[in-house]
């Protein structure tokens, strides 16, 4: 079984090298992801993320066979070739045969998150064109490779890939700059980030993960919210005169809300570790979809504009997933109607790849005027 990854595209780049080895745009559309990890009550964990951008993304979902084969992308042409060893279920962007986000047959899971400022890949030469690939190439070998996140770490810090600076097709012109956060089913979690030229793996404790900075630089400014807590504050006598509290919530009170990566790092690591625990994953997901409403960009109150054109933050994807039972739920800016995929429920042997034509609809509302009850009460005569 055979596919030629990004062959014709290849085509397309080749020669691009010198321009686009560290063409980071500096002005890039506004772009603010956050991501969450879960521990349930039964020892079962689920994870999950928002996906916002300051243009539409062509997001829907693929599932990945076994045995297909793949050649890495790069600024020189092909790159790096291998073969699916798991099958995969996840998001794919503007058709590219890339999944973004998703989860294989191991439970091992991951997302790709912008990390503008910051990315910097290794160039493409003809030393290290035969290990090269995209960014979107990087995810896919992950997730089609490895079971574990001590696996995924050992391939990464013993450097078999090397993501290179290449232009994706159907999206903006300009090398689009990520980093990486992964997961497996144990609940342990691992941040993969490219940084001066190199691949960076650092233990993720917590399992949060936003934008630039870097993640050390997000869990040193930690430090600075430790006092926060979901119990509230109690009152306090100050010369005999005693102050309270105006209600609920007083125990948060100076955590961030603005929509810097910083701020929602840190309200992502608060939520998820003050979030009591649902009692299986299946509950676990909805108190998933719960916390991360908390980071909904209301559309143009995150906005950039860029050569006269106005690039608005929109909450376009919320996913959850459930690595015990190989689901993965979303629901869309277009309909909050939550979705869901078993992943147990296709062949994961089959010869063609599966693509859900569209991930979003129209949402729907259920009109609840005819479910009213006359009940007489005490003055009807």
């Amino acid at each position: 079984m055979k596919r030629r990854t990004n062959t014709r595209a290849s085509k397309l780049f080749r020669g691009i090298a010198a321009v686009a080895a560290f063409a980071f745009v500096t002005a890039q559309s506004a772009a603010a992801c956050t991501g969450i990890l879960l521990h349930n009550a039964d020892g079962s964990i689920v994870h999950g993320r928002t996906v916002e951008f300051g243009i539409q993304l062509d997001i829907t979902y693929a599932v990945l066979a076994r045995n297909y084969e793949f050649t890495g992308l790069t600024p020189l042409g092909d790159g790096k070739k291998w073969t699916t060893k798991y099958g995969v279920l996840g998001a794919i962007v503007f058709g590219n045969l890339g999944v973004m986000d998703g989860i294989n047959e191991k439970g091992l899971a991951m997302g790709t998150f912008y990390f503008p400022t910051m990315a910097e890949y290794t160039p493409t030469t003809a030393e290290n064109q035969s290990k090269s690939m995209s960014s979107i190439d990087f995810s896919t070998w992950l997730l089609t490779q490895f079971a574990t996140v001590d696996e995924v770490k050992a391939a990464v810090e013993s450097g078999e890939v090397v993501v290179a600076p290449t232009m994706l097709p159907g999206w903006p012109p300009a090398v689009q700059p990520f980093h990486w956060i992964v997961y497996d089913k144990s609940g342990k979690s691992i941040v993969i980030e490219p940084l001066k030229g190199k691949l960076v793996v650092s233990d993720n404790p917590l399992g949060v993960l936003t934008n630039s900075p870097s993640f050390d630089w997000h869990m040193t400014n930690l430090r600075n919210y430790i006092t926060l807590s979901p119990r509230d504050v109690p009152p306090v006598k100050i010369d005999g005169t005693t102050f309270q509290s105006f209600g609920m919530g007083a125990g948060m009170f100076g955590l961030p809300g603005d929509f810097t990566p910083p701020s929602r790092f840190v309200r992502a690591a608060a939520f998820s570790a003050t979030a009591l625990k649902a009692p299986d994953a299946t509950a676990g997901i909805f108190s998933g979809f719960h916390i991360l409403n908390n980071f909904d960009i209301p559309y143009g109150a995150a906005r950039e504009d860029v050569n006269g054109t106005v690039h608005a933050d929109q909450t376009i994807f919320t996913t959850m997933r459930d690595p015990q039972n190989l689901k993965i739920y979303f629901k869309s800016y277009d309909d909050q109607t939550i979705r869901m995929v078993d992943m147990k429920r296709f062949d994961l042997d089959a010869k063609d790849v599966m693509k859900l034509p569209s991930a979003t609809g129209q949402q729907s509302v259920v009109d609840m005027t005819g479910q009213f009850i006359a009940k007489k009460t005490a003055n009807a005569e």
